[in-house]
């Protein structure tokens, strides 16, 4: 059996061929509105480009957050320095002659209990490091530059350990370095105060 032959054929009723005639002259056979078709998302609207510009950002302000607290390289150099002669002990100069480095001319003995004192290079400059303990404060490297060296009065921390830049007596620049930030203000004071008659 055929489709043909299973339903009986009706002709369309004026009704229909009217309706039809209305909708063929009502609609024109033509593509849909603009306002029915998607509108491209904006670019910054976009996840993934809020994503970049959200971790680009980020890495932004982290690298420019270390670089501001960054010491000087010649501040970063004592710091290393510090680090690989912590445990060494010794006397390798005389008291006097740091103690004129340190512009204390007029002192007897050097500030704390000397643990070290020795020359030694950094960034390629002549220093006299002198690792000194102060009782109310703890242990505090020092070092004070034979030669003039641009180092202004900074402080700040950095590699685990504390450091800070301040001028002697007789204005040269020296860098304090510390485990413990309350060992730099101690040493600051003892090694910018009137000489004293013994070690404290």
């Amino acid at each position: 059996m055929s489709p043909d032959t299973d339903a009986p054929f009706l002709p369309d009723s004026e009704f229909d061929l009217r309706a039809r005639a209305e909708l063929a002259i009502a609609f024109e056979a033509s593509d849909a509105p603009a306002h029915l078709y998607r509108k491209p998302q904006p670019l910054l609207a976009r996840r993934g480009l809020q994503r970049f510009l959200a971790a680009l950002l980020l890495a932004g302000g982290t690298s420019g957050g270390v670089l501001a607290v960054r010491p000087p390289a010649m501040v970063r150099d004592a710091i290393d320095h510090e680090y690989h002669e912590r445990s060494l002990r010794g006397s390798f100069m005389e008291q006097r002659q740091l103690l004129m480095h340190l512009g204390m001319r007029d002192a007897n003995v050097v500030p704390g209990f000397p643990q070290l004192m020795r020359p030694c290079d950094i960034e390629g400059h002549l220093a006299y490091h002198l690792t000194t303990f102060f009782e109310k404060g703890g242990m505090v490297t020092v070092y004070v530059f034979d030669q003039p060296v641009d180092l202004r009065e900074a402080s700040g921390w950095w590699s685990n350990v504390h450091w800070k830049v301040i001028r002697s007596r007789e204005g040269k620049p020296l860098l304090l370095v510390a485990q413990k930030k309350k060992a730099l203000a101690v040493a600051q004071t003892a090694l910018q105060a009137p000489p004293v008659s013994g070690p404290g």
